[in-house]
């Protein structure tokens, strides 16, 4: 990684919920706990704890220098509120299967 540049992942004990337009899409008491420089902390969520059957592949990739290229999936007319490292980088190949949201709430 460059230098100044940290990424930690741990494993969390916080209940994760997602909740996008009244629908629960993800509930976890398992997340992944992502933090890294200069971005809020991240949740990611274990595949099996997210309701796939609602959300729908996008096209958008984007890439990250430090963990790789993320994939996109969206939710009716929310385009792009999850995303995934199908194939993260070595240093973070602990988030592959998990998805991460934009919006959650630990409770």
């Amino acid at each position: 990684m460059t230098t100044g540049h940290r990424i930690t992942i741990e494993p969390g004990t916080d209940h994760v919920r997602v909740v996008l337009d009244g629908r629960l899409v993800a509930e976890s008491r398992r997340p992944l706990v992502l933090r890294e420089t200069g971005c809020p902390v991240r949740y990611y969520l274990p595949v099996a704890d997210v309701r796939t059957d609602l959300l729908s592949p996008s096209d958008t990739q984007t890439y990250c220098p430090f963990k790789g290229t993320a994939s996109y999936w969206s939710l009716d007319g929310a385009r792009d509120v999850a995303w995934a490292y199908p194939d993260p980088s070595p240093d973070v190949a602990a988030i592959a299967g998990h998805l991460c949201f934009y919006r959650t709430d630990v409770v």
